[in-house]
């Protein structure tokens, strides 16, 4: 934070105490600094009013005599208390003099590195911003000539060591500075010409002497005449290090294709234009085993290799390599210095002092460097250069979000190609012709290798090794070896997906390593933290770092905050590990835990969006299948949302495994989201998968419920008599079993399907369904029973005709449902009582309570029940010859039942033919419910098929 520090005699005040810190600076001495030969009268009390300021501005809270405090009084005077690292004097005072103590004994090469990083701590000349007579004060000048000494003895050293390009740029910042100081303008004249700017030189010393003659009236001093007749007779050192412009790269992949928004990313790094960037740039490419790292950074570097004028720089840092393990940052380093042409016998030892020389050589100088292949942010580290003007890009499986966060490293994460370039990639390899005459094999090749480059080169490889096979063949082979990597081996580790991988895998953590074996087992395309906790038997707690380490490493991405999923390849070495080194037993007790944690999560969701539902008894969760805890209905609710893939693939899962009860258990508490949310295909796809695991542990129960689930789902989808078949055999089953409760549901269930029927005999037997179930319901003491049953009652006394019964059932179970606090019950309640106001003509009351059913659907997300409502409104807006409104509410729910393919979309549609062709005259079809939904609804209520 870069603070006001006042008026500039109040800055000369502190700049003063900080050259004598430690010391005690008499007011006397503060005083002649300030004002020289004539102080005003004041003097002592203004410089009492800028201590106090000073001590505001850097002890705000301190107490005057508080202990921690710097600014102290002393008799006669004041002293700064500050620690030795907290003043960059101090550290350029101790980095100077190991400089000289390095040319003393002979090696001005580990000096240079030394000087300069001394004379970087300066941001211009010393007391910068201060009143000119007071920087005349000899406390200032003397401060600036130790800046000049420390650089003179910087293009000394530098011109012994053989490198004067390292002391340029220093000298050309300072020399300005000191126009008329000839020592340092001969140093900067000698080092221009060593650094091979002959021309320069001779110019510089032009100016400099056009300068002494014209302000000072003199000629060129002795020394200045010496450089200049050396840079004549070039009678100069010679460079032995730092000259050398290497072009290390490697050769760029011939017809590499795709990846232009990448590229796009990373060029925009740069800035505009095609000059070299101000500041030293670091791009830290990421991205998974095989996903084209070191080609798409050799294809960058190769298109602005010619913005960096002094050379390129390579070295593979082996962090995941099968050729041996990472390449040490020494061994690193040197080979940096050799390729700058620094002989040995000049190397300095120890890895820090290589570093420094290495930074020093780059130092003036424009170069790009690729560190390919990292393992870590301390292997990139001391290659980094420590100057403006270089291009570093570093290609790691890792994120080095350290280098990111502490270096200002730029990421540039590789994610898989779009299909479209991946084939592109291919028609570059083997040929437009031979891809575009079988694009459908092209298309499984795609998907086989799961857009992956590395993958996709392996098989381009052996269909260019074998111009006779046909991409149909090769296709084939992959769907044969489909699940495993067996398609993708190679001679060449380098090109081995296996062998790939492994180096990834190799380098985790013995946690990481073991939950990235588990993560085979999950089900589903993603997984959520908590489910992975599940698979590893951990607490969320425990799981967050796994996660993060194996995200680091590539091994999976988080595509959203908290979701996980691994490529197909990289599940397929997952498999193949946990199958190599997890037994049996242990694969079994995971996938135990993670079917236990989806289907305790599940149930306990299933309770909060259904908190009335009958339930089930589950058998104890397994130890380390902690369900995810969820607050309320909403939680609940998003919770299916997001994992209903996962759901719909560990209930078959785990009738694979056979954990059968699961299976079913776990359709049950899937029946209100298949339901609300109109997935009735899944649903009962769903339950036959159910069933035939209750029936293989001949479950009743199971058998039971899942029978329910089928009748009620084939009554979605106008199977009438499949319903009533399959509702029966429930009913009969529930019978057996002595459930009263359940039996009183299917009698609910029942009554609602045939009231969908339309015939009156069917009405007839809906009825008694329904008394049956008040009957029921009312002995059982269930006043959710009750009010459902009378919601029924209420609904087929309108289809009957009687509709004062209708009002008075269906108001009773609104009454009812309201004190129960039963929301989805209410928003059915209020549709039964908006049909009984309809059937007697009350059109406005009609209107209030299908809104009022309508808003508690929308807002529980429940889409079909929301068509029905609105079918309802329409209706009413209809007989009260507002056919814009009916035509409204028609069209928005046509919309949603066609979306959800639903069979009433048809009758709906006719509907709204005839009001275009005002052949649906108010007064007609009033009794008739247009869809049937509202049958069916308040049959359930939503909830009671459960």
């Amino acid at each position: 934070m870069e603070l006001d520090l006042g008026p500039p005699q109040q800055r000369a005040t502190l700049a003063v105490l900080l050259l004598r810190q430690g010391l005690t600076v008499s007011t006397n001495e503060l005083v002649d600094v300030l004002w020289g030969d004539r102080p005003p009268a004041t003097a002592v009390n203004v410089l009492h009013r800028y201590i106090g300021r000073l001590r505001r501005i850097f002890e705000p809270d301190l107490p005057v005599r508080a202990p921690g405090r710097f600014l102290l009084r002393s008799p006669g005077g004041y002293r700064l208390e500050l620690p030795v690292e907290a003043v960059d004097l101090n550290r350029f005072q101790e980095l100077t003099e190991q400089a000289r103590n390095a040319v003393d004994h002979g090696h001005p090469e580990a000096a240079v590195p030394l000087f300069v990083g001394a004379l970087e701590l300066w941001r211009g000349p010393g007391a910068a911003g201060l009143d000119p007579e007071v920087l005349d004060h000899p406390l200032f000048t003397a401060l600036e000539q130790h800046r000049v000494e420390g650089v003179q003895a910087l293009a000394d050293a530098a011109l012994d060591a053989g490198s004067p390009q390292q002391a340029l740029p220093i000298l050309r910042r300072s020399a300005p500075e000191h126009p008329y100081t000839e020592s340092l303008q001969a140093r900067l004249i000698l080092t221009l010409a060593a650094a091979g700017h002959q021309a320069e030189a001779l110019g510089r010393y032009e100016t400099v002497r056009a300068a002494l003659a014209g302000e000072l009236g003199i000629d060129p001093g002795p020394e200045l005449r010496d450089a200049h007749r050396k840079v004549l007779r070039q009678e100069l050192p010679q460079p032995v290090a730092g000259t050398a412009r290497p072009a290390h790269l490697p050769a760029d992949l011939p017809g590499f294709a795709g990846r232009e928004v990448e590229l796009h990313q990373a060029m925009a790094l740069l800035g505009t234009g095609d000059e070299t960037p101000a500041a030293m740039v670091i791009a830290a490419v990421n991205g998974m085993a095989g996903i084209g790292k070191t080609t798409f950074a050799l294809h960058w570097a190769h298109q602005l290799a010619d913005r960096f004028p002094d050379g390129q720089l390579y070295v593979n840092l082996r962090g995941f390599d099968p050729s041996g393990d990472p390449l040490d940052p020494a061994t690193a380093i040197r080979g940096f210095l050799q390729a700058l042409e620094v002989a040995p016998a000049q190397i300095p030892a120890g890895v820090n002092a290589q570093a420094a020389l290495f930074r020093s050589l780059l130092t003036g100088r424009r170069m790009l460097l690729l560190l390919d292949n990292a393992r870590d942010e301390d292997q990139v580290r001391p290659l980094l250069p420590g100057s403006a003007g270089h291009l570093v890009i570093v290609t790691s499986r890792n994120r080095l979000s350290g280098l990111v966060a502490r270096d200002g490293a730029r990421p540039v994460t590789l994610d898989l190609p779009a299909e479209h370039e991946t084939r592109a990639a291919l028609a570059e390899r083997l040929g437009a012709a031979r891809v575009g005459a079988e694009p459908a094999a092209v298309d499984e090749i795609v998907a086989r290798c799961g857009r992956l480059p590395l993958a996709l080169a392996i098989v381009a490889a052996r269909a260019a090794a074998h111009p006779t096979f046909s991409l149909t063949a090769l296709a084939e082979e992959l769907r044969e070896t489909a699940g495993s990597l067996d398609a993708f081996a190679d001679t060449d580790p380098s090109t081995d997906a296996r062998v790939a991988f492994s180096w990834s895998y190799r380098a985790l953590s013995t946690d990481a390593a073991r939950l990235f074996r588990l993560l085979a087992l999950r089900p589903g395309p993603d997984l959520g933290a908590p489910a992975a906790a599940a698979l590893g038997a951990l607490t969320p707690r425990q799981v967050r770092p796994l996660l993060a380490e194996l995200t680091r490493a590539h091994l999976i991405t988080e595509r959203v905050p908290g979701r996980y999923v691994i490529h197909d390849l990289i599940a397929a070495y997952a498999s193949e590990l946990v199958e190599d080194t997890e037994s049996a037993g242990r694969r079994h007790d995971a996938q135990r835990r993670i079917i236990d944690h989806y289907l305790h999560t599940a149930v306990a969701a299933n309770r909060l969006i259904e908190p009335y539902r009958h339930p089930i008894d589950l058998d104890p969760i397994t130890a380390g299948a902690a369900p995810v805890p969820l607050a309320d209905p909403d939680a609940a609710t998003a919770w299916f949302r997001t994992e209903y893939p996962v759901l719909l693939t560990a209930l078959r899962q785990a009738a694979d495994q056979g954990q059968d009860r699961s299976c079913w258990q776990l359709t049950w508490a899937l029946q209100q989201f298949f339901d609300r949310r109109g997935h009735w295909h899944d649903w009962i796809a769903a339950l036959h998968v159910a069933r035939d695991a209750a029936a293989r542990q001949r479950d009743q129960v199971g058998l039971a419920h899942t029978d329910r689930g089928i009748g009620t789902v084939y009554s979605r989808l106008g199977r009438t008599e499949d319903s009533f078949r399959e509702l029966n055999q429930a009913l009969e089953l529930f019978g057996d079993l002595g459930d009263g409760a359940a039996q009183a549901h299917l009698h609910l269930v029942l009554g609602a399907v045939k009231s969908r029927t339309g015939q009156q005999q069917r009405y007839w037997e809906a009825r008694e369904h329904d008394r049956q179930a008040l009957h029921l319901f009312t002995a059982a003491g269930s006043a959710v029973g009750r009010a459902r049953a009378l919601n029924n009652l209420g609904h087929i006394s309108a289809l009957l005709g009687d509709h004062q019964a209708a009002l008075k059932h269906s108001q009773a179970a609104l009454d009812l449902q309201q004190e129960l606090g039963d929301r989805h019950g209410e928003a059915a309640a209020w549709d039964s009582v908006g049909l009984a106001q309809h059937n007697l003509g009350h059109h406005r009351e009609a209107i209030d309570c299908y809104q009022k059913a309508l808003e508690m659907f929308t807002a529980q997300g429940n889409r079909y029940f929301m068509a029905a409502s609105s079918s309802q409104l329409g209706n009413v807006y209809r007989d009260a010859q507002r056919p814009d409104l009916a035509r409204r509410h028609w069209e928005q729910a046509l919309t949603v039942l066609e979306d959800l393919n639903h069979a009433d979309a048809g009758p709906l549609r006719e509907k709204l033919r005839r009001l275009e062709k005002d052949d649906d005259r108010p007064g007609t079809g009033r009794v008739r419910a247009t869809l049937g939904a509202v049958a069916a609804r308040t049959g359930e209520t939503g909830t009671n098929v459960a």
